[in-house]
């Protein structure tokens, strides 16, 4: 077999089993253990892959409530706003966008009293202007992760 596409091949497998052995990581994709070991190093090394977490579902666990936080932050306090949001353990997303609002934070709470303690502390920061909740009804989606396209593919 050529190596071709083989980076890729490989953590599309890993994409449908994150915890499949080199041994039939090698057999799927017709290379030595050895071939897969290295490529599998190389990937973690350049951080293209970076760990192997099972998929949780929160809800399952008690987490009821799913909420998207958007919040317009004054620009010299957004690396501060988006590290307090980050160190939030039910903070599972934060980023910062264009448009409206500054910071798009998705979390995990127990149910809304939860959710409502995060925000009031969020909005005792003179730094936070304006901010606007979300709960989500049905997630249609989520975690999801797509194989990436071999060469020639689009």
């Amino acid at each position: 077999m050529t190596y071709e596409n083989l980076d890729v091949k490989l953590v599309n497998e890993l994409l449908g089993d994150g915890r499949a052995s080199l041994r039939s990581l090698a057999d799927d994709l017709d290379v030595s253990v050895t071939t897969v070991s290295n490529h599998l190093q190389t990937l973690e090394d350049e951080g293209a892959v970076n760990g192997y977490t099972p998929v949780v579902d929160y809800e399952r666990l008690g987490y009821d409530v799913t909420a998207i936080l958007q919040l317009k932050v004054d620009g010299t306090a957004l690396p501060e706003i988006t590290g307090t949001l980050r160190g939030h353990k039910q903070m599972v997303s934060v980023y910062e966008i264009t448009g409206d609002y500054d910071v798009l934070a998705i979390g995990k709470f127990t149910d809304t009293d939860d959710m409502n303690t995060l925000i009031k502390e969020l909005l005792a920061d003179a730094d936070i202007n304006e901010s606007s909740t979300s709960v989500v009804l049905n997630a249609a989606a989520e975690n999801e992760q797509f194989e990436l396209d071999l060469d020639g593919d689009a």
